[in-house]
């Protein structure tokens, strides 16, 4: 769901920030002769850790540079615009992103301060040898034995071009095919997040066992034209059903077994599109909804306050009174001036602390009450979930990992199998997998905060459980070898 991606894979410490920014010198006054070499702490944010090294050496002029480096947000080798030592003290700088400023500890081995960016966060480092990498193990590597093709197709109703890749099985089809459908956020075709590449390795796992895949680029990202900021679950819907209809005209496509896999908001979005067109012949739900999306959100932001430790009774109470509230006004009125006026009296009854504490600070106020009216939200919060799941007449196979903390399995997974039966669906498969989070990585708690540091990117439970399925559903039972 978005607000839950926003809070767990959004935070970019320095996200667009790697382009025209040139080395800085710094200005150093009895600098100590140690504070070179590479260093490495990690950033404790709400729901979220990460490391963040930085690499500092000493110039011939006797000044200092640095490079910093976003080790689970794939961001490496990034130029500090100034790097300023005086004494024991050091203040790193990156022009109009963030500043570092820390202190260098007797040991010579650690330095403790703050991160800088909007608020202050304590931030301490130490000293490394080598700054670690990131190993994404599972990311397919050329040459692939398969077709891989760069492809464009048109949503034509809303004039919207879409841009992906392709890959089939070599050898004679026609084969079965599936479209991937992302999350919330905007996402490229990969739905990556911190280095991982969920759908490249989903589409790799596919292919090589006879299934063509499409992923693409959500509208207004990468090759994609349109604007994300304007466009809802329903829209996304249509994007979707482009793809089933690019993939019609293609020879290599059975048009009898073509199929959605959405993933989160994209295990909505694939129920919408299968009640929108008959070609839609089975969809899997990764991490999909199966309850009230209103209660999804307010169970996050709940969840999201017993994180680090349980919440007082007071903060849980606050949260779901605030939460239950604005939720009720986005999908009551229909007028934004007046939802608008509304939101602003009901924030007007909480004092300084609550507002503080439900991150609805006065000088936010604006951008708060635009985003929860924006299209995208007034049409997740009122979309029901078990009403379009019971028009739902093709086969499902719904999956949700143990220790999802963003969609939980049971009321889900519970809602999900409640409404395709009470629709009269009896072709559905509905599965939990010990052990994944919401991205289906092998996991110790589930929480946002592990996402990047997990070296796998989907367990090969899942990927397995998925591409047997739909074996079963299209009779096809080979693997790449036998295409080629």
């Amino acid at each position: 769901m978005r607000t839950a991606k926003t809070l767990s894979v959004i935070m970019l410490i320095c996200t667009g920030l790697m382009i025209g920014i040139g080395w800085g010198i710094s200005e150093c006054t009895a600098a100590p002769a140690n504070i070179s070499g590479k260093w490495l702490g990690t950033i404790k944010v709400p729901n979220e850790e990460l490391r963040f090294a930085f690499e500092i050496s000493e110039t011939k002029e006797g000044g200092y540079t640095a490079l910093g480096y976003s080790i689970d947000q794939g961001a490496m080798n990034i130029p500090m615009s100034t790097v300023t030592v005086t004494g024991d003290s050091l203040r790193i700088e990156l022009e109009s992103a963030f500043a570092y400023e820390g202190r260098l500890q007797p040991d010579g081995n650690t330095i403790t301060g703050n991160w800088i960016q909007g608020e202050v966060i304590p931030f301490e480092m130490k000293r490394v040898d080598n700054i670690p990498g990131i190993n994404r193990p599972q990311t397919p590597k050329k040459p692939y034995p398969y077709i891989e093709e760069e492809v464009t197709y048109e949503n034509r109703t809303a004039g919207v071009t879409l841009a992906g890749t392709l890959t089939m099985p070599k050898g004679k089809g026609p084969f079965p095919a599936v479209v991937l459908i992302s999350g919330s956020g905007q996402n490229n075709r990969d739905e990556e997040f911190h280095s991982h590449r969920p759908f490249m390795v989903l589409a790799d796992y596919l292919t090589r066992r006879g299934i063509a895949v499409l992923r693409f680029d959500d509208r207004g990202v990468g090759g994609s034209t349109g604007d994300f900021s304007k466009a809802t679950t329903g829209d996304f819907a249509d994007d979707a059903l482009a793809g089933i209809e690019f993939l019609k005209g293609r020879k290599e496509i059975d048009p009898k077994q073509m199929g959605l896999i959405g993933h989160s908001e994209g295990g909505m979005i694939g129920p919408i599109a299968a009640t929108r067109s008959p070609d839609v012949a089975f969809i899997v739900m990764l991490g999909g909804p199966g309850e009230p999306l209103a209660d999804t959100l307010v169970g996050q932001k709940l969840r999201r306050a017993n994180w680090d430790a349980p919440a007082e009774d007071a903060l849980l109470a606050l949260i779901r009174f605030w939460y239950g509230r604005l939720y009720a006004l986005v999908a009551e009125d229909t007028d934004n001036e007046i939802a608008e006026k509304k939101i602003r009296a009901l924030h007007a009854t909480l004092t300084a602390d609550e507002k503080k504490k439900l991150e609805w600070p006065d000088d936010k106020l604006d951008g708060k009450i635009a985003e929860s009216l924006s299209p995208w939200m007034r049409y997740f919060i009122r979309y029901d979930t078990q009403a379009t799941l019971m028009k739902v007449k093709c086969p499902v196979l719904a999956l949700n990992g143990g220790k999802d903390c963003q969609i939980p399995p049971k009321e889900n997974l519970g809602g999900i199998e409640r409404a395709l039966k009470a629709g009269g669906n009896r072709d559905f498969t509905i599965r939990e997998l010990p052990g994944l989070n919401h991205f289906f990585q092998t996991c110790k708690t589930g929480g946002t905060s592990e996402y990047g540091g997990i070296e796998e990117t989907m367990s090969p439970l899942a990927l397995q459980t998925v591409s047997e399925w739909i074996t079963a559903q299209t009779g096809t039972g080979k693997t790449i070898d036998s295409w080629e």
